[in-house]
């Protein structure tokens, strides 16, 4: 595909806002370019937030939300669309009911809690979460937390990260991305499709700079999407991107810092 092609694809954020722009819809807007597709993004809510801390988090009314999606699909509709920090239940219940009329794959990142541990998601909107946005998922991609959280069983080694993989899939149906990055060893993640496993493996990178890894992996996955690439490459070339983005992060902040969202998308 062409240069000139490539920014003929669009793909869609729908997610909260961190002024830091480490993560959030900054970061997924970031990757979106560095992949060559136009991105689009709808807000859910904003934070207050740095590398060191997240001092506050508000939530926009769901229909605010909503008209913002419906407004650039019939517009400029895209190949490809992610979601991140979601808040609170009406927004889920809406988002799922939107997302049935959705005509191209949805990237579910669940995110539950911050880099920081600050909620982004309140307790009532995990069950809304599992039970009513996910099964509209193309793919769900849970860090080993969330992974727990969304499987009910305790997710700390490969074979609890297939199982927990599996548990997902078979309650919702989706293909599901369970990231290990906080495991020793290797940084390896596993994708379950439902007719099997792809691992992706690299070399444990030993920084503090990591915020805004999972967003920037989902949006990266959401890209490539968006490109055309079947879902096993999508996470292929979506793995090595943040690994080359954590290793050559920018080192900026006083906490934990963003990765590099300069860094080359193969």
């Amino acid at each position: 595909m062409s240069e000139t092609e490539n920014v003929k694809r669009v793909a869609l954020t729908i997610a909260g806002s961190d002024p830091s722009g480490g993560a959030g819809i900054q970061a997924d807007l970031k990757t979106f370019h560095q992949f060559g597709v136009y991105g689009e993004a709808a807000v859910t809510l904003l934070t207050v937030q740095n590398t060191r801390n997240v001092y506050a988090v508000r939530c926009l009314e769901p229909e605010l939300v909503v008209a913002q999606v419906k407004a650039v699909v019939e517009d400029i509709p895209p190949h490809a669309a992610k979601t991140g920090a979601l808040g609170e239940p009406a927004i889920v219940e809406a988002l799922a009911e939107l997302a049935g009329s959705f005509v191209f794959p949805l990237v579910v990142d669940p995110v539950m809690i911050s880099k920081h541990g600050a909620p982004l998601i309140v307790e009532e909107a995990r069950k809304a979460l599992a039970e009513r946005l996910l099964p509209k998922a193309a793919l769900v991609t849970p860090n080993l937390h969330e992974a727990a959280a969304l499987a009910g069983m305790e997710v700390d080694s490969p074979e609890s990260m297939r199982e927990a993989a599996r548990r997902i899939h078979g309650a919702t149906g989706a293909a599901v991305l369970v990231k290990g990055g906080h495991l020793e060893g290797d940084a390896l993640d596993v994708l379950w499709t439902g007719g099997e496993f792809h691992e992706y493996r690299s070399a444990r990178i030993e920084t503090a700079h990591t915020h805004g890894t999972g967003c920037t992996t989902s949006a990266a996955i959401t890209a490539a999407l968006a490109l055309g690439c079947e879902l096993p490459e999508a996470v292929a070339r979506a793995k090595r991107y943040i690994t080359e983005a954590i290793r050559t992060n920018p080192g900026l902040g006083e906490g934990s810092g963003p990765v590099n969202h300069h860094a080359a998308a193969e």
